[in-house]
Parts: C-alpha cells; sequence; structure tokens
C-alpha cells in the first residue's frame, strides 16, 4: 500500500498582477512529497520555484488548488501556528541583526512558550548540531559572523521548534564553493540523522543531484518533470535534458581549460 504523501500540491496556481496584466508564477502544478524525503525544486529564474515553496506555509496564499500537509488543508490553518511549525531557512540566513545568535535561535521556542532554561539548553544542542562552538558564537551577532556561519545558524533556527518539514530557499547559493559543498553535506547528514522533510529550491543542478533525493523541474510555473537523476535523464522533455547537461557541460569547460594551460 503506497504510503499518502506528508505534502501534498493540488492543481495549485498563483499569479500576480504586473504591467497591467496578470503573470501567472505557478500553474496547476500537482505534486506530492513523501515524509522523510528530500526533494529539490529546480528551475531558472521565473519559473516559480520559490513561489511555490512560499505557498508552502502561507507567506502568500494560492489562487486555486489546495495544499494539504499531514492530510490538514493549509487554507483552513491558521498561518502563524503553521509557520512555527514548519523550518525555513532563506539564502542570506534571514538572522535578525540586531539579535545575538541565541536569541536568534531560540526565537520560535520562545514564541511557543517554552521555558528559558529549555530554550537555553535547546540552543546549545543546536549549536553542536550544526558545528559551532557554544562559547564561541552563543553571544555574537550576524554582523560578527562569516557567511558559512550565518548559514549554519540559520538552520539551527529553523530546526529549533523540533518542525518535521524544513524550506530551503538557495540555502547556499550566496556562499563560496567550499562552504557551499560543505554546508550542503552537513544539511545532508542532519537530514537523515533527524528524519526531516526537506524541500530545497535551487537553480543548481549540480547541487540537486547530490543531495536529494528527488528533484522536481520546474519552467515558466508548470511543473515539467519529477524523477530520482536516472529518472529524469530518461525523460524526452528537451527543458529537463537542456538542464541535466549543464553539470556535464561545465565539467567538460573545466578539463578544456586546465589542460589548456598545463594544470590538468
Amino acid at each position: 500500500m503506497q504510503q499518502t504523501p506528508l505534502i501534498t500540491y493540488s492543481h495549485v496556481s498563483k499569479s500576480f498582477a504586473g504591467n497591467g496584466e496578470r503573470v501567472h508564477a505557478v500553474k496547476d502544478v500537482s505534486l506530492g512529497i513523501a515524509d522523510g524525503e528530500f526533494l529539490a525544486i529546480v528551475g531558472t529564474s521565473g519559473s516559480g520555484k520559490t513561489t511555490l515553496l512560499r505557498l508552502t506555509n502561507r507567506l502568500i496564499e494560492a489562487d486555486s488548488g489546495e495544499i494539504r500537509i499531514a492530510g490538514e488543508d493549509i487554507s483552513r490553518l491558521d498561518p502563524v501556528t503553521l509557520r512555527r511549525r514548519i523550518g525555513i531557512v532563506f539564502q542570506s540566513g534571514g538572522l535578525f541583526p540586531h539579535m545575538s545568535v541565541a536569541a536568534n535561535i531560540g526565537i520560535t521556542p520562545r514564541l511557543l512558550g517554552t521555558s528559558p532554561p529549555d530554550i537555553s539548553a535547546r540552543v546549545d544542542e543546536l549549536l553542536d548540531l550544526v558545528r559551532l562552538d557554544r562559547a564561541a558564537y552563543r553571544d555574537r551577532f550576524p554582523h560578527e559572523l562569516s557567511g558559512g556561519q550565518r548559514q549554519r545558524v540559520g538552520v539551527a533556527r529553523a530546526l529549533a521548534a523540533r518542525p518535521r518539514i524544513v524550506l530551503m530557499d538557495e540555502p547556499f547559493g550566496a556562499l563560496d564553493p567550499l562552504t557551499r559543498d560543505v554546508l550542503g553535506d552537513d544539511y545532508r547528514a542532519l537530514h537523515d540523522r533527524l528524519e526531516l522533510t526537506t524541500v530545497m529550491i535551487t537553480h543548481d543542478m549540480t547541487e540537486a543531484i547530490l543531495l536529494a533525493d528527488r528533484i522536481a523541474v520546474m519552467h515558466a510555473g508548470r511543473l515539467v518533470a519529477t524523477g530520482t537523476p536516472a529518472e529524469l535523464a530518461a525523460n524526452p522533455e528537451p527543458y529537463v535534458t537542456e538542464l541535466l547537461q549543464t553539470p556535464r557541460r561545465q565539467a567538460e569547460r573545466l578539463q578544456r581549460q586546465l589542460a589548456e594551460r598545463g594544470t590538468a
């Protein structure tokens, strides 16, 4: 018997007003995400992937269709309560600049009424989990951190209220390649260890292939394909083929450049 998806999008659409006409950002998307799955949503700028993510925790509202989480229609849930049940990691970290690392991580548990001693213990637990030294980082402010450190704090904050679901909007896109690679691997390990369900937006097909269990491809607001990398490789859709060929083309160009410069 097939398991019911934890997150279900059924014929979801969203449009925005622009230049005197409606811009259809998401068009009739239906998709199921299993409990414990790591799904990457890929596509070029304007494909609708970030809009779909923001619909998931009602940062914006769908025009039509239905989104269910654990069988509940999210349109019938209080949006603030819903957001506190779902972790979210932004590209820039999205930390509050006037708050310390500990205060940033502890903000959702505090809003949920968790006691100060329990919040303090949870902050220490999460700093260990994201591999930041408690004594060195607990009382620092975001401007005192590197980009990679801010993202680690952002991940810790997203996990603070023990969510089942974490949404990630280009979480590593602003980082240097080495930091991005390390953080991606570290988060994937956390995903597995904590048995999370992760939905990650990325424009980087290599990142999607390396981190995700399954990839959803969006183009011009529509979901054009879903599957493992091997399944997508057999998909006849030209846009999917082009995206999948990008990492190979980049690797081939790099090898040529290295060979021409005598460093290969």
